[in-house]
């Protein structure tokens, strides 16, 4: 495969920029959605897998991918979520003998577009600048002006609603039964990471679908509620923000993570907004207020919550601040049981700093436990 000339291919911005490359696998395909880029060095089959990621073209900054294949037990959802992939050097060889298969065939298997020999440190750069913006891979691109057609068809993420696109559509259980704790999970697109770390700290989760009313998770009797990661632009779910808002009138432990703190945000009246190019990769800087320690963390985010709005709120504490940008990246509410931080606790990829958040949740609801005897 590697002395095999392969098939042109281009990734199209919807401004009309043109990057060119080399189709991986040697075969014809398209694929649409908005360009990012991921700095991660590694975890890129986590990366792949992430709901909060769906229908979007991702671009790996690490300079080569694919040596170390892929393995089943570390996928985040049970398929892939992007849409399509942009890389400069792609591996079609993997040299681990944990892996289960090539990168290359879990593309195939997962039916992903992927393109490599892309120049993607000008990429990156030009997204910098100009922003995240819809694009398309393909390598049919005679007709330009049809192509751009269609790339002008494609919705902007601002207003954008994918959280019915990567939710369960039935309830599910997740642990052991006979755990301790019992956590009723809104899935907005949560990761399997999400729930192992709460497994192993005795809870049992039943994971419901996005469109679950509170008053249906409260049959369950749960201890307490956490709102998941997920894509998309956090405002048009309603029902989120309204089970939100349920749950705080009834100060039930709330936990809150990405597209889950950004709905917590909107269920107290603050406003969320549409980044310039969004915050992805495993070593972001995080202050975190209450102590002043430092962290490192894994985000995944393209919305972000209003600091002006967030500080002047009269109920909402900022606990944690993003030091590249001053974004918010955590909050607390005064008097309430509820938490949520905009990066990813969990990781996977990424590092472990902020492992600690889900045993705050957990003393949340042994302090609630304590409260109902």
């Amino acid at each position: 495969m590697k002395y095999q000339a392969r098939k042109k291919a281009i990734l199209l911005l919807e401004d009309g920029t043109i990057f060119h490359g080399k189709a991986v696998g040697d075969k014809d395909g398209k694929a649409f959605g908005e360009v990012c880029f991921n700095t991660g060095m590694t975890g890129y089959q986590e990366i792949f897998t992430d709901p909060s990621y769906f229908g979007q073209i991702m671009v790996t900054t690490n300079a080569h991918i694919g040596n170390y294949g892929a393995n089943e037990n570390e996928k985040e959802a049970e398929k892939a979520q992007i849409s399509g992939l942009v890389c400069k050097n792609f591996s079609y060889y993997q040299s681990r003998p944990a892996a289960n298969e090539t990168l290359q065939q879990f593309l195939d298997r997962s039916e992903l577009f992927a393109i490599s020999d892309i120049d993607t440190r000008a990429l990156v750069t030009y997204i910098r600048e100009n922003g995240a913006m819809n694009a398309v891979l393909t390598t049919q691109f005679e007709d330009l002006e049809a192509l751009k057609q269609e790339l002008a068809n494609v919705p902007d993420m601002n207003g954008l609603e994918l959280a019915s696109k990567v939710s369960t559509k039935e309830p599910y259980f997740f642990g052991n039964e006979s755990a301790r704790f019992k956590v009723a999970v809104l899935d907005v697109g949560v990761k399997k990471s999400i729930l192992k770390h709460l497994a192993s700290r005795d809870v049992y989760c039943k994971v419901f679908p996005y469109d679950t009313t509170y008053a249906q998770m409260k049959e369950w009797e749960p201890n307490g509620y956490l709102l998941s990661n997920g894509p998309g632009d956090p405002e048009p779910l309603k029902n989120a923000i309204q089970v939100a808002k349920d749950i705080i009138a009834e100060d039930k432990p709330l936990f809150g993570i990405c597209l889950g703190h950004q709905i917590i945000a909107l269920a107290n009246g603050i406003s969320t907004y549409k980044m310039h190019h969004g915050h992805r990769g495993i070593n972001h800087p995080i202050l975190n207020l209450e102590t002043g320690k430092g962290e490192i963390t894994s985000q995944n985010h393209g919305f972000s919550v209003n600091k002006e709005e967030t500080e002047a709120h009269p109920d909402v504490v900022v606990t944690h601040t993003h030091l590249n940008d001053q974004t918010v990246a955590g909050i607390r509410m005064k008097n309430k049981n509820c938490f949520s931080v905009q990066y990813h606790p969990e990781a996977s990829p990424g590092p472990n700093d902020a492992h600690y958040l889900f045993d705050e949740f957990i003393h949340n609801l042994i302090g609630q436990e304590i409260t109902a005897e």
